[in-house]
């Protein structure tokens, strides 16, 4: 890769280091991740504009892609409008602190969440392990059953996949626990505070809209399906997922 910066690192955690591409254009944040990341247990690529980030996701496999919106070439945002068509990859955004409204976007395009730039290492780790938790898989065997049903609404865990009356439903890793959080709990409200410590591993904050905008997704998502399921909002108090001959009081689809 010849614009690419690999540090090979070695896996103190798992037996195989996970494939991370960063993708950024400042070189010594990349080199001084890198440097961070391979005794995390973090096998590190880095590219430095959209074009080159889109090369290697065509050539190579990543389990994770930590994605800057602004970059040279192609922005973040429109590499990742590009790669989901293709791939659902797990991405982690990093954003400029206080460009909410490219948090909003990235997170409509799919990605799995967001780290406001300038931050700490060590809160970088953990965002990527949370979102690999999610995507991989990586519980106790016999944790999951293999299939989970809610009317109309079927998740595979073996594969990874989601269908509505037997139609493939796309989902990134971010939506499919979301919906299964709400499908474990059809018909009773589960808080915003839940869903955001369950699936993206931290507490909500006053101005964090990350899960109402997953929802969002989900929502567009499960749109052929909506007369018989849908994801109602429980003024102050969260989400339920409801069956349409058993719609709660009180909510709405806000």
């Amino acid at each position: 890769m010849s614009d690419s910066a690999e540090t090979p690192g070695e896996s103190a955690t798992q037996a195989l280091p996970m494939g991370v591409l960063l993708v950024d254009d400042d070189r010594e944040l990349c080199h001084m991740l890198g440097e961070y990341l391979s005794p995390e247990g973090f096998r590190v690529s880095a590219v430095h504009d959209g074009d080159s980030a889109l090369y290697h996701l065509g050539r190579h496999h990543f389990d994770l892609i930590v994605l800057d919106v602004m970059l040279p070439k192609l922005s973040g945002l429109e590499v990742l409008r590009q790669l989901r068509q293709t791939q659902s990859t797990p991405v982690l955004m990093l954003t400029a602190r206080g460009e909410d409204v490219d948090r909003v976007e990235g997170l409509e395009l799919g990605a799995d969440d967001y780290l406001p730039k300038p931050f700490n290492p060590r809160e970088l780790v953990a965002r990527m392990r949370a979102i690999l938790r999610r995507s991989l898989m990586l519980e106790p065997q016999g944790a999951r059953r293999e299939r989970l049903d809610a009317g109309p609404l079927s998740l595979h865990f073996g594969s990874r996949t989601a269908s509505a009356r037997g139609q493939s439903i796309a989902l990134t890793g971010v939506e499919f626990r979301v919906l299964e959080i709400l499908m474990q709990q059809a018909g009773a409200v589960v808080s915003r505070e839940q869903l955001t410590r369950q699936v993206l591993s931290r507490r909500l904050t006053p101005y964090d809209r990350s899960i109402d905008t997953h929802i969002s997704n989900i929502r567009r998502k499960l749109a052929p399906v909506a007369d018989e399921v849908s994801i109602l909002n429980v003024r102050r108090s969260g989400y339920v997922l409801a069956m349409a001959e058993a719609r709660p009081p009180g909510t709405n689809q806000g």
